[in-house]
């Protein structure tokens, strides 16, 4: 499948993860295909190889979809992990992305849920409609 993402959904992926850390007051969120590619992120940038968190954040969404098949679960749709103080949670938006939100001990993890949501329903437009248009190339 061929996928384009354009200069204008590259624009408005941005203003969402950009109103995604500014509201929710996440350090960082990106945004990647299910492949483990890097669409777009926004935020303070971790000290990290960011291409090589995107793909270990996919082999572990793989990795949890089959452990979801085998409980007789279709997917599960996000994952939590808490660090002493880190913390990441992976969310899958639609069936082609996930979105990667780190945050830190003095954030709610209540607020990040609420804004995780928010921000997955108008993403989910976003992406579907990019790969949507991917599948009729």
């Amino acid at each position: 499948m061929n996928v384009v993402i354009t200069r204008k959904d590259l624009e408005k992926i941005d203003h969402c993860l950009n109103r995604m850390v500014s509201s929710s007051f996440a350090n960082f969120v990106l945004l990647i295909d299910r492949s483990g590619q890097l669409i777009a992120h926004q935020g303070r940038a971790p000290d990290v190889d960011i291409l090589a968190l995107a793909a270990l954040t996919a082999a572990n969404f793989g990795a949890t979809a089959e452990i979801a098949r085998l409980l007789g679960e279709e997917e599960f749709t996000l994952l939590f992990h808490k660090g002493r103080n880190e913390n990441v949670y992976f969310s899958a938006i639609g069936d082609h992305s996930i979105m990667v939100t780190l945050f830190d001990d003095k954030t709610s993890l209540g607020l990040i849920r609420l804004k995780i949501n928010q921000t997955i329903d108008e993403l989910a437009i976003l992406v579907s409609a990019i790969f949507e248009k991917g599948k009729k190339s």
